[in-house]
């Protein structure tokens, strides 16, 4: 059940306890994969971005690295509204190879060329919730559901209980499946999909 985008309806700064994205906030993640390490950097930057020209959404900075090497860089568009939801409302992303930008694939803003707002965390996550994240035909159709609200994660960073565990897919690709575990006050500490690769907080 997605609670109604209304673009007037939003509030200066995403405070959710479970995805506080204050500017200036960092995170470090580290994961596996079978071409090597990869590092992930998110930083909450002091940029806002208008969109749907009404909310001045959070500019979230994302860097994936492997093996050292920039591979994606991703500018990330968040805004709460009045209730208290998180909304995800588009993305700038660049691919890149050898340092040259190979893809913009994936990008996609609300309210330009069909883009639509999804929600990225409910004010008040139910088990069993489920709801679209984005949405741009195509290109972003991720959807979420809420598996439990009770989860403890361990990760380098520590070990974290009373997370809210979240099952993503997309029906772009039909066998993947991701869980996230989020921990009050920080965010995201784990991520673990399901051909087992793991993303874990440093």
């Amino acid at each position: 059940q997605m609670p109604d985008f209304d673009p007037h309806d939003f509030v200066a700064h995403v405070t959710h306890p479970y995805l506080p994205l204050t500017p200036g906030s960092h995170w470090s993640y580290v994961g596996q994969t079978p071409e090597g390490t990869e590092t992930n950097e998110i930083e909450v930057t002091h940029d806002t971005k208008l969109i749907v020209g009404t909310i001045h959404a959070t500019v979230v900075r994302d860097r994936v690295f492997l093996n050292g090497v920039l591979k994606e860089d991703t500018f990330d568009w968040y805004g709460q509204d009045e209730d208290g939801n998180v909304w995800y409302l588009g993305e700038d992303t660049k691919e890149y190879e050898n340092g040259e930008v190979v893809s913009t694939f994936g990008s996609w803003e609300a309210g330009v060329n069909g883009g639509r707002a999804g929600i990225i965390m409910l004010a008040h996550p139910p088990t069993g919730d489920d709801y679209q994240q984005e949405f741009m035909a195509g290109v972003a159709e991720d959807r979420a559901r809420v598996m439990a609200v009770n989860k403890t994660a361990r990760v380098p960073f520590g070990t974290f209980r009373d997370c809210i565990q979240t099952r993503e897919t997309t029906p772009l690709e039909p066998g993947f499946r991701e869980s996230k575990y989020y921990a009050r006050g920080i965010g995201v500490v784990l991520e673990v999909s399901n051909d087992g690769e793991r993303v874990e907080l440093v």
